[in-house]
């Protein structure tokens, strides 16, 4: 048996729209099981999905408040008033800063933007900002990607005659801003169909408002915040994405082209996981460490020498920003590991002084990751007694939900089920942790603890083909909420499997299954050879795409999880005895379970360092091998006694067969009835025959060896045949008729035939299968046991 790492939880197969879909769209079954899987359902809107000719923006005008917004904007344009474009500092609020300048500097508006700094005046609008922007003669701020929580800033607004106009996407608090216009689809009451819009893609909303038409000649930046800020990747978004990734593809910015040149892209076709992780990550880099004017800058300026620099200046923010990364996630395990252990925190909120702020985000996602627990990371300010933080969840859940029954304690908080923002006074850090830790277990189970990765198809290795990859990707671009597929191959025979790469950590394999073959590449997974029997049956999860090699195009499945449902029989039975300790070191340590059935065993194979199980012949059998990797270091002395002690258990994950001895019972000269009826007619007729002076001669009269002759004669002294004395034989005169099975020494020979010719010489095929029938009695007499119960 090998774990998964992850639950894996199937998706329904839907069956009964999928022939509509075969023959009405012309697709592989398996490309309409994944359509319906996203509910895409009908004709119509798989064929809009497969097809962007299909696809349309919706009418801007239907977000509420817009036509206020864009007459108030035209106003101010027309009364050459100044208007202050107020944005956040990450990669959504630097794209939607710089559509929304570009946006009023086409309609002709005086225009500059302001974006706080993260460290000295924290997360969205703040009143000495908008003051100081009506001392410089601003009559207008439009908000992007922020806003939608400033109350209190809005009023100050109000109070000094400044109009304060909010586009943002976040979810909206019980009370919302007294704002001249609020622009957010998530806004009570909207009746914008699509709720899922970014910052930036609400930005460009209002500049296709502004201008009358859809600003196309924006949307490679528009594609970045929207990819960066994980909003679902599914109706407007889709195509805005789709478009914009084709934007950027032939983009002429001078602040693109070189951005593209430092993720090392220029030449390659974009994706979006180029922007999720190259782009992105980069833009973000600015506001986390510093200012991210420089930021929206780059994606500004016409200069090519100036975005060059400003390039290199935001790459080398974020090599910094990887070191801090780095540096705080170390710390910050530290602190779990020492006072809040994952097993006794549901929820785990973990700070630390001075800790960065501007990455404690990026370091919550890599606690999530480790440990599988709502994860709530904070810097704290000892001089102001501040907490600032982030948080991220798990499935099940709702981290804005649970935050917002602590509003008591949360004066500055907001964002999505799955992340938050907060600021917060330290000294109620312990009641948070408290709280949320209470509020997790009224909700989470423990299997909730357990990471879940969503499989939207199974397939047998024959359905994969070419084709059908090519289908799919129909439905790029991939992320939130139309994740890229993943695919699970159930049960398969390995054709091969193998280490690869330079330092042999990434594993290769064939699947085989109804006469075709499939490849698979797991990179890091290379561990898995020794986790994984040849003759195991796996399933394995992952993501299908094309190899393209040498001329050669072939399907292929990027392998991320694998699991065996069923025992694994590993043989190291031809292990040299000097690589023993090394191969059971390998062996996680909380599964192992060594068992011998000799006293000397621990000893003969230098295992002192090991715990070790013995069983003896006299002993019943009481060893739980449930779970277990179990290693069977030697031979037993019976069958039995190998039968019993898996016959008395709970089946173990994993069985291990070493199955050391001394000697050689099997290649040893083992007399047979004809070879015992000679033997005992000659000594018949001698009467008495002195073993020392005569049993060599008689070895090699007979081609026998010598222990052959002496084992015969401990035989016939069991039975009662002959008696033995300072080693002369003497015959016993009429003996009591016995087999020669009523001779322990005959038995036990015997038995270690069988022994040996089981478990020490047979195939691997014979061994498991000998092992197989073991636990299937065992389990049909269970089962008869509870019926007739």
């Amino acid at each position: 048996m090998l774990k998964s790492k992850a639950r894996w939880k199937i998706k329904e197969q839907a069956s009964n729209q999928v022939d509509l879909l075969v023959n009405e769209l012309k697709i592989d079954p398996l490309t309409a099981k994944l359509l319906i899987n996203r509910g895409l359902e009908t004709i119509e809107s798989a064929r809009g999905f497969l097809n962007k000719e299909e696809m349309c923006y919706h009418d801007p005008f239907l977000l509420d408040d817009m036509d206020l917004a864009v007459r108030r904007i035209h106003a101010a344009v027309s009364r050459n008033e100044k208007i202050l474009i107020f944005g956040d500092y990450d990669a959504d609020g630097v794209s939607s800063t710089a559509v929304m300048y570009l946006a009023l500097k086409s309609i002709g508006a005086e225009v500059d933007f302001y974006i706080p700094n993260r460290f000295t005046e924290g997360y969205g609008p703040n009143e000495p900002a908008i003051r100081k922007a009506k001392e410089e003669g601003y009559q207008l701020v439009v908000t992007v990607d922020t806003g939608i929580a400033a109350v209190h800033v809005a009023n100050v607004a109000k109070e000094i005659g400044l109009d304060f106009i909010v586009t943002d996407h976040h979810e909206a608090p019980p009370v919302l801003p007294d704002a001249y216009a609020i622009i957010n689809p998530k806004k009570p009451g909207c009746p914008y169909p699509f709720k899922g819009l970014a910052g930036v893609g609400v930005a460009l909303k209002v500049a296709h408002a502004l201008i009358g038409r859809i600003p196309s000649e924006w949307l490679d930046i528009a594609v970045i915040g929207t990819v960066a800020d994980l909003v679902p990747l599914v109706d407007e978004n889709r195509l805005l994405v789709m478009e914009g990734l084709h934007a950027l593809q032939s983009t002429d910015k001078p602040g693109l082209v070189e951005l593209k040149k430092k993720c090392g892209i220029l030449s390659q076709v974009i994706q979006a996981d180029h922007v999720g992780f190259g782009i992105g990550p980069r833009i973000n880099a600015a506001g986390r460490l510093d200012s991210a004017d420089p930021a929206v800058a780059l994606l500004l300026t016409e200069s090519h020498e100036e975005a060059e620099l400003l390039a290199s200046e935001i790459d080398d923010l974020n090599k910094e920003r990887q070191a801090v990364v780095s540096e705080i996630t170390e710390a910050a395990i530290q602190v779990v590991e020492d006072h809040y252990p994952p097993d006794e925190n549901e929820v785990l909120v973990i700070a630390g002084e001075g800790w960065n702020a501007g990455v404690i985000g990026i370091v919550a996602s890599r606690l999530v990751e480790r440990y599988y627990r709502p994860t709530i990371v904070l810097s704290i300010d000892n001089e102001k007694g501040l907490a600032k933080g982030s948080a991220r969840s798990i499935e099940g859940f709702d981290m804005f939900a649970e935050l917002s029954k602590s509003r008591d304690i949360l004066p500055h908080f907001g964002g999505h089920p799955m992340a938050a923002g907060l600021t917060m006074n330290a000294s109620d850090l312990g009641e948070l942790r408290k709280r949320l830790c209470q509020q997790a277990k009224e909700v989470l189970t423990a299997d909730d603890f357990t990471p879940i990765t969503a499989i939207d198809l199974v397939a047998s290795v024959d359905e994969v083909s070419v084709t059908v990859i090519k289908q799919m990707e129909k439905l790029a671009p991939f992320g939130v909420a139309n994740p890229t597929p993943k695919v699970l191959i159930q049960d398969v025979h390995l054709e091969q499997m193998r280490k690869i790469g330079s330092d042999a950590n990434h594993l290769k394999v064939g699947f085989n299954q109804n006469g075709a073959t499939l490849d698979g590449i797991g990179f890091h997974l290379g561990y898995l050879c020794e986790e994984i029997t040849s003759a195991a049956k796996v399933s394995a999860i992952g993501t299908l795409s094309i190899n393209e090699w040498n001329g050669h195009v072939k399907p292929q499945l990027m392998i991320e999880d694998v699991a065996v449902s069923e025992w694994q029989l590993f043989d190291w039975r031809s292990i040299q005895r000097n690589r023993i300790v090394e191969r059971l070191l390998t062996i996680p340590k909380e599964n192992r379970m060594l068992i011998a059935f000799k006293e000397n065993t621990k000893m003969s194979l230098g295992l002192e360092q090991f715990d070790i199980t013995h069983v003896s012949t006299n002993m019943s059998n009481t060893t739980d091998l449930s779970g277990k990797y179990v290693v069977l270091l030697d031979t037993p002395e019976e069958r039995q006694q190998l039968k019993g002690l898996f016959s008395m258990s709970e089946t173990p994950n994993r069985i291990y067969t070493i199955f050391h001895h001394e000697s050689d019972s099997f290649f040893t000269s083992n007399p047979n009835r004809d070879h015992f009826k000679w033997f005992y007619a000659f000594l018949l007729k001698r009467k008495m025959f002195n073993m020392k002076q005569h049993s060599e001669d008689l070895a090699k009269h007979k081609g026998w060896s010598k222990q052959t002759v002496d084992f015969m004669s401990h035989v016939f002294y069991e039975l009662g045949f002959v008696t033995i004395d300072d080693g002369i034989l003497t015959v016993t005169e009429n003996p009591e008729k016995k087999n020669l099975d009523e001779s322990k020494t005959y038995r036990m020979k015997q038995e270690q035939v069988y022994i040996e010719n089981d478990f020490v010489y047979s195939s691997y095929m014979d061994l498991k299968q000998w092992f197989s029938q073991i636990l299937q009695e065992k389990t049909r007499d269970e089962k008869s046991s509870k019926e007739t119960v």
